[in-house]
């Protein structure tokens, strides 16, 4: 089955690269599209071969054994050569997945205070942090879009793009409810309270990738309430885009010019639309395939930071951490090498590799 589905990958790359070499000085339009397809299944081709050649030199290596003077020279050999067989089969099965084509793309993050009040806008705070900080440790950009800040130094709504190769298919776990226990610092009588805060993690897409004409955007500008100096003050800098069609509504002031504004605040219609739109195939393919590490939708309760007991909890996986202080430091790496791990798993089980 693995090598019937890799005679077919490596059958379809040299077509690939009979149709480009056949379009030169042509259609460059559909060069591009060959060649995007073609570096997608490159790695696949060159693990392939490698694997057919260790194929090759265990069989060799097998027949030796009936030779007495190459006997010791093959029984050396076999057992390097058996494991390098392993080690590629394992990462052909994985190359074969289907890939999610906003895995390497940058995003757009957008965390809001739910139940809770005041506190749920301090633990939407933290949650911000804790991707900054742990955005700084893979050496991604972090650039804020938009904040609504509370009175007591929380956000009601943050919204960030977290520039890096790769980002989406990390961040893409973090979608769902995080829950926070803990005694509130407005809480004079030491009880505990529970908030939560909402987090949404969308692909960055272009306008090549999703269309949205200008007839279905209503713009509307006015004066920025944010700090940002005079020239925010004075002038209609702030910018509100309602999508007609869908309803979405995306505002933007966090920049000194009307123009800033607007084109940060098209990057997160564009963004969520193309999430919609991803969200509704996904559905319509396998009514929303439920994996065992959670539905992904934003509703689901993901994780639990318990500050009495130093815990945090993952509900998707079961697992749980005493390591509360790392966590909130950026420290989430367990849990989305965890959760990527079974979804590669389940996926490898779906595709029968």
């Amino acid at each position: 089955m693995l090598l019937e589905k890799l005679a077919g990958v490596e059958n379809r790359y040299e077509e690939l690269n009979r149709l480009i070499a056949g379009h030169s000085g042509g259609d460059y339009s559909k060069i591009a599209e060959y060649s995007k397809e073609r570096a997608v299944l490159e790695e696949i081709v060159a693990k392939f071969n490698e694997y057919k050649a260790v194929l090759k030199d265990l069989d060799e290596a097998q027949k030796m054994l009936a030779t007495p003077d190459l006997k010791e020279l093959a029984e050396a050999e076999i057992p390097h050569l058996e494991k390098r067989k392993e080690q590629l089969d394992e990462m052909m099965k994985q190359l074969l997945l289907p890939r999610d084509p906003r895995d390497d793309k940058s995003v757009i993050v957008e965390i809001r205070a739910g139940a809770g009040g005041d506190e749920a806008g301090i633990f939407a705070a933290d949650l911000f942090r804790m991707y900054v900080r742990y955005s700084e440790g893979r050496n991604w950009k972090v650039d804020l879009m938009s904040a609504n800040d509370t009175d007591r130094g929380g956000y009601k709504e943050v919204i960030f793009e977290v520039k890096g190769k790769g980002a989406f298919s990390r961040l893409k776990y973090e979608s769902g409810v995080h829950r926070v226990q803990r005694v509130p610092l407005t809480e004079s009588q030491g009880r505990i309270h529970t908030s939560t805060a909402t987090v949404a993690v969308l692909a960055e897409v272009d306008e090549v990738e999703i269309d949205v004409p200008a007839s279905d955007v209503k713009i509307d500008t006015y004066r920025a309430s944010s700090a940002g100096g005079q020239n925010v003050q004075k002038n209609a800098t702030a910018v509100r885009l309602t999508h007609v069609p869908s309803g979405l509504v995306v505002t933007c002031e966090d920049e000194r010019s009307q123009t800033q504004n607007r084109l940060r605040a098209m990057g997160i219609l564009r963004a969520r639309l193309y999430d919609a739109a991803i969200e509704k195939r996904q559905k319509e393919a396998s009514e929303a395939r439920k994996l065992q590490i959670g539905s992904g939708d934003r509703s689901e309760k993901i994780r639990t930071y318990n500050y009495p007991q130093g815990r945090v909890t993952d509900h998707r996986i079961g697992v749980s951490v005493f390591n509360l202080s790392a966590v909130m430091q950026g420290g989430i790496d367990e849990f989305i090498d965890e959760l990527a791990t079974r979804d590669q798993a389940e996926k490898l089980a779906e595709a029968g590799v």
